[in-house]
């Protein structure tokens, strides 16, 4: 499965910059499927092919806002050789409902 459609291209588009936006909304969520690292993009920009978002590793305090590369994305092979996956199920969201702070 590919990690970035034109649809989702379209929609990150369309979404635009959220730079001022409080509780951004969450376009895509891309995970390891067989270990840690969850990546929550809040906009993204084709040319670059640079993602905005919320980066969370281990789930702890070292979680945090910034940007990520779909090149690195892809190109991630995990011990079994899975690579990245995108959540076809995940529903955008605004950020407060999906980041909870301890």
């Amino acid at each position: 499965m590919k990690l970035m459609t034109k649809e989702l291209e379209d929609r990150f588009a369309k979404v635009g910059s959220q730079d001022d936006v409080a509780d951004p909304l969450i376009v895509a969520k891309f995970f390891n499927p067989c270990g840690a690292g969850t990546w929550y993009a809040t906009e993204y920009e084709p040319a670059t092919r640079l993602f905005f978002g919320y980066v969370s590793i281990f789930g702890d305090h070292n979680d945090e806002w910034g940007s990520f590369s779909l090149d690195e994305l892809e190109a991630f092979r995990g011990p079994l050789g899975i690579g990245i996956e995108r959540d076809r199920y995940f529903g955008e969201k605004r950020a407060s409902e999906v980041i909870k702070k301890p």
